[in-house]
């Protein structure tokens, strides 16, 4: 199996041009290929594929986590693909339209000085607030109800991060919950984390994220990624940070966030309710992979 390996502020995924491979078990080959001992490394595997008929699309794009759980969608993932989709000539079309599991988004993109693609923006569309659309199951909340500055019933272990006894859940697509702190780096992600993922709030598990506001126009942020755990970055987490800070108060409309991997500049239009977010798209390398289990895949006649 040819794949190339890419990542945006660090946010790594093995990615497959579903036109040139057959994948017959993405789950396994998934989880196969993110391992980082014993096979390529990531946080996921991205399958590049051809649109659906009458989507209106260029390509599309399937998300599978490190533990082989298929997600919706990936803000840093969504601009690799531009960039795998631009370099290789499957398209030249800018904006370009990716379809995924949240429906078809647009993408803006840029080229450096050797004419391949390394900046791109994408429209992550309008957050999704109310609780049933999220799939979210608080305690006394209607199914339209939105979930901000709510009590969290748990208490948060601080080790001086003085985490907040509150928080808010928005979806891009993917579900996110958003805690607020005075010191992100000391989070014990690895402890809260995953107890938070897997909450009986959110039957479909969640992804996890901590907040420091740095002032109105610029926060940090570490993240939980379901299915993934700890990672460097998450734009659809970003986009969702960036909403959650309009929402209670906290931020601008556009805010520039700081995660470990690097930044990404995010703004929630005020007029039109889409969230857009710019960052940068890295490939590392290209390579070839042979599984162990000869069912997960074979190469396309």
């Amino acid at each position: 199996m040819r794949f190339s390996k890419m990542h945006g502020i660090g946010n790594d995924y093995i990615y497959v041009d579903g036109g040139q491979e057959v994948i017959e078990d993405a789950p396994t080959l998934a989880r196969a290929v993110s391992d980082r001992h014993t096979g390529i490394g990531g946080d996921g595997l991205i399958l590049i594929l051809p649109a659906s008929v009458g989507s209106g699309a260029h390509a599309r794009m399937r998300i599978f986590n490190a533990d082989g759980s298929e997600a919706q969608m990936c803000g840093n993932g969504i601009r690799c693909v531009t960039k795998f989709v631009i370099d290789r000539g499957i398209s030249s079309e800018n904006p370009l339209r990716i379809e995924t599991g949240r429906g078809v988004l647009e993408m803006g993109w840029w080229v450096a000085s050797d004419g391949l693609v390394n900046d791109v923006e994408v429209d992550m569309g309008a957050p999704i607030l109310a609780a049933g659309a999220m799939g979210v199951c608080w305690p006394g909340s209607a199914a339209d109800a939105q979930i901000v500055a709510r009590a969290w019933p748990d208490a948060m272990p601080s080790q001086g991060a003085e985490i907040e006894q509150c928080a808010t859940v928005i979806s891009m697509g993917n579900p996110h919950i958003i805690f607020w702190c005075r010191d992100v780096s000391r989070v014990a992600l690895e402890v809260v984390g995953p107890l938070i993922e897997r909450h009986s709030y959110f039957p479909q598990r969640i992804n996890v994220h901590f907040v420091e506001v740095l002032s109105r126009v610029e926060l940090r942020m570490r993240t939980w990624e379901r299915g993934s755990g700890v990672t460097l970055a998450c734009g659809t987490g970003a986009s969702a940070v960036c909403v959650a800070g309009v929402l209670e108060g906290r931020s601008e409309r556009a805010v520039c966030i700081h995660l470990p991997g690097g930044d990404l500049s995010v703004r929630w239009d005020a007029q039109d309710g889409r969230v857009r977010m710019r960052g940068s798209a890295t490939h590392v390398f290209d390579g070839e992979f042979t599984p162990q289990s000869a069912r997960v895949l074979h190469a396309a006649e």
